[in-house]
């Protein structure tokens, strides 16, 4: 086959291929509030998070998140963006891994104080996205129930969106989600002795 012939092929590929988005592009004409799980064992679930964040600044819209379970170490994410403090609710709410922690009492009180907060959030109509970090570990754990995390979550303002990250999203949050997406190991660095590290892990 001749680059002509591959070329010609290629566009007729392409043309087809366009208009079936554009079907599906004039199809989905509905616009609301979405709830978006990010799960799984790979890495990447809160940094999706966290730059859905960051598009929303781009776009004009005011931000919460709350941060179960993580709290013993400073990050980049929270040094950003704490430097948008009229755009943005942050709020650390965990004492760490709970491997570190080993207290059930103490992390199951600040789980369900964080989702105070997070009720909180979710009741302003001012703010477009919610991020509810490591949510999933506090359900998995039965910091919280997940019944009534999810009536909650339900009862946010029409506009809002909320993105859920952790392992191990229970079914009921996975029913209830809009969008959800599982993130995978390949192959991680850690388990090559390379430790977490700035701007990459934390």
């Amino acid at each position: 086959m001749s680059d002509a012939e591959r070329d010609e092929r290629h566009r007729l590929r392409m043309q087809r291929k366009k208009a079936v988005m554009d079907e599906k592009i004039a199809q989905a004409q509905d616009e609301h509030g979405l709830l978006l799980v990010l799960t799984g064992n790979g890495k990447g679930k809160s940094s999706s998070a966290f730059g859905m964040a960051a598009r929303s600044l781009g776009h004009g819209y005011k931000v919460g998140i709350v941060q179960f379970i993580k709290g013993a170490r400073s990050t980049g994410e929270e040094t950003f963006f704490r430097l948008f403090p009229d755009e943005v609710r942050y709020h650390v709410m965990g004492a760490g891994f709970t491997w570190e922690t080993q207290d059930r009492k103490d992390d199951m009180a600040k789980a369900q104080a964080a989702w105070a907060v997070a009720v909180e959030l979710m009741s302003d109509p001012d703010i477009a996205l919610v991020v509810l970090d490591e949510l999933n570990i506090a359900l998995k754990y039965r910091y919280l129930e997940v019944e009534q995390v999810v009536k909650d979550i339900g009862s946010r303002p029409m506009h809002q969106h909320v993105v859920v990250t952790g392992r191990g999203a229970p079914p009921e949050l996975i029913e209830a989600a809009d969008t959800v997406t599982e993130m995978g190991v390949v192959k991680h660095a850690f388990k090559a002795g390379i430790k977490a590290q700035k701007g990459v892990e934390f």
